[in-house]
């Protein structure tokens, strides 16, 4: 496979720094993310940005760059925030901390429309998110850009070095996807992101790593396992696809992801295990209990169905082996609590023979992935789905009557926003239960059963959320809907919490 330039984003622990990688493939180039550590060994960047950060400079023991090695890459380099800061005290300059921290809108003054802000308009709105400033230049550097007080925040250094003070990669920062185009326009033989051109490697390297041996896989019909199922069969190797019905499905689920395999020619086999789910999580009431508990069970039962497999086959994604990352050179082997538990995966790993095909994709790249390999828009744009299922939206004790009322009013909730128009404009919508018993009236008697909470979000990939404003009707239908038809609840409420602070699930 040829070389490719691709973009380096090198993190500082901003809470952004996904962002701007996924910015940066938005604007058709390809992007990878790098800890700290590696900094060194990059291979081949064509370009370098430096993400922010929510330490200071002056702190002992404060991130730290390799300053020669940067410069002997020879490529652009972008420093936002804490990587401007850095920039600034690596080129002989000073940064001091501030009694304040800047956070929010601020409003972006180019001292020249070229360059990096070349067709960026004046009095253009930027996000802030630092505490530490610039206090004095290096020689040679300039301000290229201030704030409505007149503070410098975009510096440059030479011809190819830049910092700014502001995060371009949030959608706050009205202007900032031309703000790193401008930067990318700097670098050369940058390696283009097309998702079709993407397919065709990944399906080169999955015949290249599997050759004759068997691969196996778990499906869920969730977006990640569907793709990865049907990336597996249109490479052409020897696979296995086992879907395990743990009972934490919503209603109907295990008969509708069976009839969408059936639609897209895959081949499943289906393992009922709903009763020994249930069993095992009878009285368990922690959250992080009841999803060791499933994540161990369901590989257990997964494995107990494949026998042996020469390679597995996992439908992780990028942000699944960011989050999972810890600040060390370990990070990358790290998965989510329900994920990985048993020993026979471990010895996989360590052999190399477990493939995740999709771990440089965010969803939405893989759900562009899905529709290039012919899979219809219903399956793709199926709303997300956790892996330990219904269970993170059942607080306390997971029940048969509990599920019940999750999923008739899950399903009157989904239906309703199908039937209005709106399922395709939020990113993920739900019904969870309320574990709290409250007064209602039913007839001319006292009530007292369950609240419902329903939620609905807008997201591009899940690390930050809003909660979607959906008209009124469809709240209103949904739970007229509900209080008359599910039996069990009396009070229906609609979750309008942001991520952060939030999660989007409830456990």
């Amino acid at each position: 496979m040829e070389e490719r330039r691709y973009v380096a984003v090198i993190d500082f622990g901003s809470q952004y720094t996904q962002l701007i990688v996924r910015r940066v493939r938005e604007l058709g180039f390809l992007a990878k993310l790098h800890a700290l550590e590696d900094f060194d060994s990059l291979e081949e960047p064509g370009a370098i940005i430096l993400s922010g950060g929510p330490r200071s400079t002056s702190e002992e023991g404060a991130p730290d760059i390799d300053f020669r090695r940067l410069q002997e890459y020879g490529v652009p380099v972008l420093g936002i925030c804490y990587g401007m800061q850095l920039l600034n005290i690596k080129f002989g300059g000073t940064v001091e901390a501030s009694d304040r921290r800047e956070y929010g809108p601020a409003t972006l003054n180019p001292e020249c429309r070229e360059g990096l802000f070349e067709g960026v308009s004046k009095d253009s709105q930027v996000w802030m998110s630092h505490s530490d400033t610039v206090n004095e230049l290096a020689d040679g550097c300039r301000v290229i850009a201030r704030n409505q007080d007149g503070t410098p925040v975009s510096l440059q250094w030479g011809d190819s070095f830049f910092g700014i003070q502001f995060h371009p990669e949030v959608t706050h920062s009205h202007e900032g996807l031309q703000v790193l185009r401008n930067f990318l326009d700097q670098a050369k033989g940058l390696q283009q992101f097309r998702i079709e051109d993407f397919k065709q490697e990944l399906l080169a390297q999955i015949r290249e790593r599997v050759g004759e041996k068997q691969v196996v896989c778990g499906v869920s019909g969730g977006v990640d396992s569907t793709v990865l199922a049907v990336l597996l069969k249109e490479s052409g190797i020897r696979m296995r696809a086992i879907f395990v019905d743990h009972g934490l499905l919503r209603k109907a689920e295990g008969d509708e992801v069976r009839e969408n395999f059936r639609r897209m020619g895959v081949d499943i086999e289906t393992v009922e295990a709903s009763e020994r789910f249930l069993g095992e999580l009878a009285g368990v009431t922690d959250p992080e209990r009841k999803r060791e508990i499933i994540g161990n069970l369901f590989i257990e039962v997964f494995w107990d169905s494949v026998g042996d497999a020469d390679m597995l086959a996992q439908g992780t994604l990028y942000p699944d082996v960011i989050e999972s990352a810890s600040n060390d050179k370990t990070k990358a082997s790290k998965i989510k609590t329900h994920h990985n538990r048993v020993d026979r995966i471990l010895e996989l790993q360590a052999e190399g023979k477990v493939l995740e095909p999709l771990a440089e994709l965010f969803k939405d790249e893989v759900r562009e992935l899905g529709l290039s390999l012919g899979i219809e828009h219903d399956i793709v744009h199926r709303h997300p789905f956790p892996g330990p299922g219904l269970a993170v939206r059942c607080p306390g004790e997971v029940t048969v009557d509990r599920l019940r009322i999750i999923q008739e009013c899950d399903a009157i909730f989904i239906g309703c926003l199908r039937s209005y128009g709106w399922y395709d404009r939020v990113w993920q919508a739900y019904a969870a239960l309320v574990p709290v018993r409250t007064v209602g009236v039913k007839g001319d008697e006292r009530s007292y059963e369950f609240a419902v909470s329903l939620r609905a979000v807008v997201s591009e990939d899940a690390m930050t959320a809003d909660w979607a404003e959906l008209p009124c009707e469809i709240l209103r239908d949904s739970s007229n809907r509900i209080l008359n038809e599910v039996p069990g609840v009396n009070r229906v409420l609609y979750d309008v919490s942001t991520k952060p602070p939030a999660s989007i699930e409830w456990e």
